[in-house]
């Protein structure tokens, strides 16, 4: 039997083993240990306090402050035309997440970096207490509030007017369940009512251009799009590492439905996980390096992918998916009172 502490791991032999079992013990040892060493990798972080690890900039997988280069303005090359649900664009789980150990942090760049480094959907968690809205993932604050989070979208878009920036937005600790009024509150306050995409349809990219498009996760009359109307894959509990394949196979399967599926409908994959035994900072280092080697192996970039939502993603990894984009693209036509933007 194993017992984990904090700082080791204690091997107890039950009382009671017989001579096979002592006799049998090498070998079972044996067949345990590289299972063992896996399931540890989790570990290896463990204490919450303290960042004792050293940064890492891959290809695939990002923890230093920095971005290694920037794509601002990519989706100026996207038709105006196209439905923002057949444009492929890297997102951010717990975006705001940079504090709180290893178990609490989910990314290293802030805000504005992420969003120069091509990010355009970014995962919000706010928490309501006395009338204002703190960013949170669980129970670890993280120094910051949703109109912070507001004030850089609205300064990314002044800047870089041909994007646009996806958020989903839910309640987080607090379950007040009650947190429209605040929003609208904090929107006025520090941003715009017209920044805003004020529908439930998927706008084409050039009626999206220069706008937040608030993905809504809690109740109350529509801010923009219902978040529960995309096609999501959110398998997010890895208890150990040992569940990494599950993992990466609800990844894989929801890409590889992308292409394929309802060109109206706007496809999200996250490929974040994490569990007791496996930290997000251990998982995004193997999922990540999967996804950008299934990403590498595409001979086709001619697809829609949808939004793929990642924990510490490189710039390498980012543009890769910005690489997929569809050339050819459907003239829609509108009825005359659908909002242009």
């Amino acid at each position: 039997m194993l017992l984990f502490s904090k700082h080791k791991v204690t091997f107890v032999f039950r009382k009671s083993c017989t001579r096979t079992d002592l006799m049998e013990g090498p070998v079972k040892m044996h067949k345990l240990l590289p299972r063992l060493v896996l399931l540890l990798g989790g570990f290896a972080l463990m204490d919450t306090t303290q960042n004792v690890y050293s940064a890492i900039q891959r290809p695939d997988y990002d923890d230093t402050p920095n971005p290694e280069f920037l794509n601002p303005s990519w989706m100026s090359s996207i038709p105006d035309e196209q439905l923002l649900s057949e444009v492929s664009m890297p997102g951010t789980h717990n975006a705001m997440a940079v504090y709180g150990g290893v178990y609490a942090e989910c990314q290293t760049w802030s805000l504005a970096s992420q969003l120069r480094a091509g990010v355009r959907f970014l995962d919000i968690r706010v928490r309501h207490i006395n009338g204002n809205l703190t960013i949170h993932h669980g129970v670890s604050y993280q120094r910051a509030h949703f109109g912070q989070v507001l004030e850089g979208v609205v300064d990314f878009l002044h800047s870089y007017p041909s994007e646009t920036v996806l958020m989903r937005l839910r309640e987080e600790l607090s379950t007040t369940n009650n947190i429209y009024g605040t929003v609208v509150e904090f929107i006025h306050r520090y941003a715009r009512w017209d920044l805003l995409w004020h529908s439930r349809l998927v706008p084409t990219m050039g009626q999206a251009r220069g706008k937040l498009i608030i993905l809504q996760e809690f109740t109350g009359p529509d801010l923009g799009m219902r978040y529960t109307s995309l096609d999501i894959a959110d398998d997010w509990r890895v208890p150990t590492l040992l569940h990494l394949e599950q993992k990466w196979q609800s990844v894989y399967e929801h890409l590889e439905a992308a292409p394929t599926g309802n060109m109206e409908q706007i496809f999200l994959t996250f490929s974040s996980g994490t569990g007791v035994f496996a930290h997000p900072r251990a998982v995004a280092q193997r999922i990540n390096a999967q996804l950008y080697d299934y990403l590498q192996a595409k001979t086709v970039l001619n697809q829609r992918l949808g939004i793929i939502c990642m924990d510490f993603p490189a710039a390498p990894i980012i543009q890769m998916i910005i690489d997929f984009q569809l050339k050819e693209v459907t003239k829609r036509h509108f009825p005359n009172n659908f909002q242009k933007g």
